[in-house]
């Protein structure tokens, strides 16, 4: 296989690099497969639109163009080499079920049928209570007067479909046409493919088996059924069979544990490093770019993206590693990224006066943005940050940004969260349970002195640490805002202690609150019952027994005297 194949039939009128074969015939490379292609009519395993867009908008010299073209392909190989996106398969069998508001509805459809090519069920909408799971393998919950009945189907078809969100398999004809959808369900026949549309690292997700609940915005944006809750084992449950790679859940997920399966973060930053002192334009696709004629002033070179998937955190990478503004071009942002660029423009306006990203819908608003795209002066900041958490990049990108100054506030939130942890030291025991608690590590303890500390930057105001403090009054949080000064990304001392030393034998064994607090719900109780049990309050776990069987002897000795 060869590696890029440029194809167009009227040919092109510059020259390429010598890596890149130029084909104006499909004749001349049908017994070929390539890796990387500009033309979906070439046998390739990856389609870069992109390429052609640039070539056919760009006002670069012919120099930088031959260069360009070249980093384009390279930016796709990237994404190949990267991508997790393995294609999937589902069998179906010939199950159809129809549900109609009417007879007639029902009619218009069923006589295009051939005979026994489904096997068929038809069911009146009102008489709809439920469905479960997705295509191959839907069970819908039907009202059968006096017991509900479960008609098992591998695909529906429903007029007038009315869901709160949208599942593969099931199709209204309405929206498509009657001849659109036979199509479609007989294609599906046999075998439903579909790709692998997210990765999930469950160790730094905030909703998994976490007490109670308090993150699953990756749910609540969900349009489909992609993602939904195991409510009692708090677990997310995933039917990528249902995604439609809008990003929305990539977009919010605070720690960073859902990731693009096509795209992920890690090549995304790998191919950030292409667009230094370059003018990056993200396109999502969402945008349909392939009829639009603009001007793409020079050192402009775009980026094709599966879905919004950009975030606060990769936003400002592309901001800084290029140097310059950017431009996202989206027909229908998800909310996440939409707050992103918000978030990232107010940062960019405290502290250079600048817009930094220009969010575009169509072509107008692309050609307006074009002609105020610019170079940021003193902007450029880099660093290696593979393997680097999510709000762990975020946070060290914007301490460049601050600096020594402060820049005030930036609101966040409702679907982007920061804050800072705030505890009452005379009410903290340091029993640690709020660092256990936060798996994004902006709470933690230095065992040197005895200290909690809290890192704000990192924070994702999930509010978990406020929910298992065992203490009144003791932690909470300041929700939804962004600290753009130098103590924000400094560590700071929320309570401290000395440890405790056992009376008995003197090891330390506990902080002095953690006992002084205990002592004084029990030592009334234990005064009353023998001066052992009120000892053994200040006693480590070797000594507590000791104590008491002590005070037994004693006692058993003076009753036998």
């Amino acid at each position: 296989m060869q590696e890029y194949i440029y194809y167009n039939k009227n040919g092109l009128d510059f020259p390429l690099s010598e890596k890149i074969q130029v084909a104006s015939s499909l004749d001349d490379i049908k017994e070929k497969s390539f890796l990387i292609s500009n033309s979906k009519d070439v046998n390739s395993e990856f389609i870069a639109s992109e390429i052609d867009f640039y070539i056919k908008n760009s006002q670069d010299d012919l120099s930088k163009k031959i260069q360009n073209v070249s980093k384009l392909y390279e930016i796709n190989s990237i994404k190949f080499d990267f991508a997790q996106d393995i294609p999937q398969s589902l069998e179906i069998s010939n199950t159809l079920m129809i549900i109609y508001d009417n007879l007639e509805e029902f009619n218009s459809f069923s006589k295009n049928l051939v005979k026994e090519e489904f096997e068929l069920y038809k069911v009146e909408s009102k008489l709809i209570k439920k469905i479960k799971n997705s295509i191959g393998n839907f069970e819908v919950v039907v009202d059968g007067g006096n017991k509900d009945i479960v008609l098992k189907t591998s695909q529906i078809v429903w007029f007038n479909e009315n869901l709160e969100k949208k599942r593969a398999g099931i199709y209204d004809p309405n929206i498509l046409g009657v001849d659109n959808t036979l199509d479609i369900v007989r294609k599906n026949l046999v075998t439903f493919s579909f790709k692998k549309t997210i990765t999930y690292d469950k160790s730094i997700c905030q909703y998994h088996e976490r007490k109670d609940e308090i993150c699953s915005k990756c749910s609540d944006v969900c349009p489909t059924n992609a993602i939904t809750k195991d409510e009692q084992n708090r677990r997310l449950v995933f039917s990528l069979v249902d995604c439609i790679t809008c990003g929305e859940c990539v977009s919010v997920c605070p720690s960073g544990s859902l990731n693009s399966a096509n795209t992920s973060r890690d090549s995304l930053y790998e191919i950030s490093l292409f667009y230094k002192d370059t003018k990056p334009l993200i396109i999502s696709s969402k945008a349909n770019i392939e009829n639009i004629k603009v001007d793409l002033k020079e050192d402009v070179l775009p980026l094709c993206i599966i879905g919004d998937i950009f975030d606060e955190t990769m936003l400002l990478t592309y901001l800084q590693v290029s140097g310059s503004s950017l431009i996202y071009f989206s027909s229908d942002i998800s909310k996440g990224t939409l707050e992103s660029i918000r978030i990232v423009n107010e940062i960019y306006l405290k502290k250079h006066g600048k817009i930094a990203v220009y969010l575009v819908s169509n072509e107008e608003e692309l050609n307006d943005a074009l002609q105020k795209q610019e170079f940021i002066e003193n902007s450029y900041y880099n660093f290696n940050q593979n393997d680097m958490k999510k709000r762990e990049v975020f946070s060290q990108r914007l301490q460049k940004i601050v600096g020594n100054d402060d820049l005030g506030v930036v609101k966040t939130g409702p679907n982007i969260h920061y804050g800072r942890v705030l505890v009452n030291e005379a009410h903290c025991t340091l029993c640690l349970s709020c660092v256990g608690a936060c798996n994004v590590d902006a709470l933690f303890a230095n065992e040197s002195d005895f200290t909690l500390r809290v890192n704000p930057s990192l924070c994702t105001a999930c509010g978990y640490c406020e929910a298992v403090c065992p203490e009144t009054e003791c932690l909470t949080i300041v929700y939804d805002e962004m600290e753009l000064n130098p103590t924000w990304f400094k560590e700071s001392i929320l309570a401290q202690d000395k440890l405790f030393a056992c009376v008995e034998c003197g090891v330390e064994f506990a902080t002095t609150k953690a006992i002084e607090k205990i002592a004084s719900k029990m030592e009334p109780i234990f005064a009353k019952q023998s001066p052992a049990k009120v000892r053994s309050l200040y006693c480590c776990s070797n000594c507590k027994p000791k104590v008491m069987i002590i005070e037994e002897l004693n006692n058993n000795a003076k009753y036998s005297n």
